[in-house]
């Protein structure tokens, strides 16, 4: 195997130094891709350091030198990689020894174009633990069940929450697969979830197959600067981002010709219920009070109205 892990860096002159020397542990690393994302601190200068030690890891930055985000970072370190895998991997976590042995045996199977694992949680600090204990704890973060290929994008559409969670640090895939079936790779408008945008659309498209999902192959590393700290804090409104997420798979859905009608329609009304539960009191009950008149036995119905319910406030 030659895999290409792929680190956006931003802000994290701290944590990148580990994520890159626990991506360079495995033999099967052709190379570490640094996309160095115009960092307020002294990241840049690190990753400098970085690729003049290692003659594995590449340092790049996005031509104009300007901040653009994880989703477009990720895009620049697919285009410049050259391994036959890519993985990824944010520059504040980093791989476990176990990270590739899945992988290893399953991608022996060329109609093997990705796997997935689980992802676990280190606290860097005191406070960070007890800020985001709540939200973390010391969980897995997985796919819960060992799905089918064929039943991995239905399983994020329709089981939502039980289903399980994907994470970018225990993803590797084909990348031959990549990029003759994906159009589009990260959406570069999405500040937020765009791994998750990603996920669904990678499932439609490529062949999934479950690794180790029972015990960590990566480490979450948490923090007082994480991103989610934006999002606890309220300088981001997490509902908001999540009706740009929705909208942005029911525009793709609606384009999709291969997407089954009725599939289509459940994300239509998913991503309605987003917007209903991201609206101001009077425009939300006036949005309800449509859907009981149009859109009533969608509501009654099972999962959409336990969603309905829990996105009205």
């Amino acid at each position: 195997m030659k895999i290409s892990v792929i680190i956006p860096v931003y802000n994290a002159e701290k944590f990148v130094s580990q994520a890159v020397e626990s991506a360079l542990q495995f033999d099967e690393v052709h190379e570490v891709i640094l996309i160095e994302d115009k960092s307020p601190d002294n990241a840049l200068q690190i990753c400098i350091q970085l690729a003049e030690k290692h003659s594995r890891v590449q340092l790049y930055q996005h031509p104009d030198k300007e901040n653009h985000g994880a989703g477009p970072s990720r895009n620049l370190g697919i285009e410049k990689s050259t391994g036959d895998f890519i993985a990824f991997l944010d520059a504040d976590d980093y791989f476990l020894p176990n990270r590739f042995d899945a992988e290893k045996e399953l991608f022996k199977n060329p109609e093997v174009e990705g796997v997935y694992g689980a992802l676990g949680v280190h606290y860097y600090s005191q406070r960070a633990k007890e800020q985001y204990y709540n939200l973390f704890e010391d969980k897995l973060t997985t796919v819960y069940k060992r799905h089918s290929p064929k039943d991995v994008f239905l399983g994020q559409i329709y089981m939502l929450g039980s289903f399980g969670l994907f994470t970018i640090d225990t993803l590797t895939i084909r990348r031959e697969s990549l990029m003759k079936k994906m159009q589009v790779l990260f959406r570069t408008n999405l500040r937020l979830h765009q791994d998750t945008e990603f996920f669904f659309r990678l499932s439609f498209y490529l062949d999934l197959y479950p690794g180790i999902l029972d015990e960590a192959v990566a480490i979450r590393g948490v923090h007082e600067n994480n991103r989610i700290t934006q999002v606890d804090s309220k300088k981001i409104n997490p509902a908001s981002t999540r009706v740009l997420l929705w909208k942005e798979v029911y525009t793709w859905a609606s384009h999709e010709q291969k997407i089954p009608d009725n599939v289509r329609q459940h994300i239509r009304r998913m991503y309605q219920s987003f917007q209903i539960g991201n609206a101001p009191t009077v425009k939300k009950w006036g949005m309800i009070l449509k859907y009981l008149i149009t859109d009533y036995k969608s509501i009654r119905s099972g999962l959409y109205n336990i969603n309905f319910r829990k996105r009205l406030f």
